[in-house]
């Protein structure tokens, strides 16, 4: 069975250690784990792939910035030939606790840019999410200095343990499919 893990950031070096790269982070994190093959640049994205229990998952970066991810989603889809209901979405949640995960099968994109894209794009919400808490600790108004800047000294040490963790989730949501991976991944 194939997946395509839809792992939302920006691309370029000033993006890259920030709240809003973690899809990215957790792409980057399963390549190494399976050795996957080097990420390489296809149409709106840079796309990988590893194996695990008989499945592929699809590594896809997009290079279409978070506004336009939908963009990518489409294509991969398409090229892919893979049904939305295998594709998982990895963005940060600005509505969640520093490091907390939240799979969902569908719901409102919350103010998220990328996830407003996606639905408009593919023209519905039912798709499997996975959002990573990145707390909401922020100056009102400073929303998007916030979320495109790194994580904080005390974040930075949980976050190599955080990142497993939703790659863990992302694993689960293919062997298990996804009720059985939101009883496991929402309960911690």
């Amino acid at each position: 069975m194939k997946f395509l893990v839809l792992c939302l950031g920006n691309i370029g070096p000033e993006y890259a250690d920030t709240r809003h790269n973690i899809g990215f982070m957790v792409a980057d994190f399963l390549a190494a784990k399976f050795d996957a093959p080097r990420f390489e640049i296809g149409r709106h994205a840079f796309t990988t792939e590893i194996k695990h229990k008989g499945h592929t998952y699809s590594l896809v970066k997009p290079t279409t910035y978070m506004n336009l991810s939908g963009k990518a989603a489409a294509h991969w889809l398409a090229t892919l030939k893979i049904p939305v209901e295998n594709m998982l979405v990895v963005t940060d949640d600005l509505a969640l606790p520093f490091g907390k995960l939240r799979l969902k099968g569908q719901g409102s994109a919350g103010g998220h840019n990328g996830l407003k894209d996606i639905q408009a794009t593919l023209g519905t919400d039912v798709y499997a999410r996975l959002r990573f808490g990145v707390d909401a600790n922020f100056p009102k108004g400073r929303q998007v200095d916030y979320v495109l800047n790194s994580f904080s000294a005390d974040e930075l040490i949980e976050l190599p343990t955080r990142i497993e963790k939703a790659a863990d989730a992302v694993l689960a949501f293919g062997a298990l499919g996804l009720e059985r991976a939101m009883n496991i991944v929402n309960v911690k």
